[in-house]
């Protein structure tokens, strides 16, 4: 590494610093009201309880205390930034993950300062062998950086398809287990509670939840229209609507229950074989590009070669 490069590194590590110094200093920085209240609401869960980090006396717990309030405002910007709170609340919500809008922002800028970390290590082992523009380097890590911060949000979305194939799998199973208890004497609740307490899944998580908002003095069949509103699926709200129905008009619920678990079985299969077709055509990609070309070669090549002998 050349002296300059070496300079400028140790001087932008020194100006770094330095800005956080005068930064951190008391007369500069206005406490705000959760800094005057918070050590007083320290039973409360906050982002010490989201992080995983329950030891006080930890080194990251230290240095988590020592941040936090640099994440919260990096959070802050990046929100003001992106926007879209609605929606990844809508999401977190869909994906069954019990976190706020500024705890997911907190872990986007985390992933961001993760990616902007390793480009900077490369770009430090890049100068090292004298590769490499310092500028262009520093582009490649803020790249880096907001290739971290959305690929965090891309991560969100995939959790949230797993969660919904994981509901449409149980649907079926869950909706027949309805029936049969409907069928054998017990009421909807009480149906509900015994799948419930008797299956393990994202379903059943849901069905307590339900039977946790009729607990707490709401109807069944508001929880069964707030459990349409959070999944989003189609078949899961055509199921909650259905047993709403079924319980306002009296329909039997036991047929509507067997009647459902079958569409949603039908619906499974025509999916899959919708997809096995498109699985079908995009196995011709390799066949088209790169068989047959093999093959053409193998089976042109000999010729070639002894038209080639007999002219020479």
């Amino acid at each position: 590494m050349s002296p300059t490069v070496l300079g400028g590194l140790l001087g932008a590590v020194f100006g770094a610093g330095l800005l956080l110094v005068v930064r951190r200093l008391p007369f500069l920085r206005k406490p705000t009201v959760d800094d005057r209240i918070g050590p007083y609401l320290r039973d409360l869960a906050g982002a010490d309880v989201f992080l995983g980090v329950t030891d006080s006396g930890s080194p990251f717990h230290a240095m988590l205390r020592m941040f936090g309030p640099s994440l919260r405002a990096g959070a802050v910007r990046l929100e003001r930034i992106l926007g879209g709170a609605a929606s990844i609340r809508r999401r977190l919500a869909r994906a069954g993950i019990d976190r706020s809008v500024e705890e997911f922002r907190i872990e986007q800028v985390l992933w961001g300062t993760a990616g902007f970390g390793g480009g900077l290590l490369v770009s430090l082992i890049a100068l090292s062998f004298g590769a490499g523009n310092p500028v262009g380097l520093l582009v490649f890590c803020a790249l880096l950086a907001v290739l971290g911060v959305l690929s965090r949000d891309t991560y969100l979305t995939g959790q949230v398809r797993k969660r919904e194939r994981r509901l449409l799998a149980e649907l079926p199973t869950v909706a027949e287990l309805l029936a049969l208890s409907v069928a054998a004497g017990e009421g909807p609740a009480a149906a509900l509670d015994r799948v419930a307490r008797s299956c393990r899944g994202e379903l059943a998580d849901e069905l307590q939840r339900v039977l946790a908002e009729t607990r707490a003095g709401s109807s069944l069949v508001r929880a069964l229209d707030g459990l349409a509103d959070r999944t989003g699926l189609v078949a899961l709200s055509r199921f909650a609507d259905g047993l709403a129905v079924a319980l306002e008009r009296g329909t039997p619920l036991a047929d509507v229950l067997r009647a459902q678990a079958g569409d949603i079985r039908e619906a499974s299969r025509r999916e899959l074989i919708e997809s096995g077709a498109r699985r079908e055509v995009a196995m011709m990609v390799p066949v088209v590009f790169l068989v047959l070309p093999v093959t053409i070669a193998f089976a042109f090549y000999p010729g070639a070669v002894g038209i080639r002998l007999i002219a020479g």
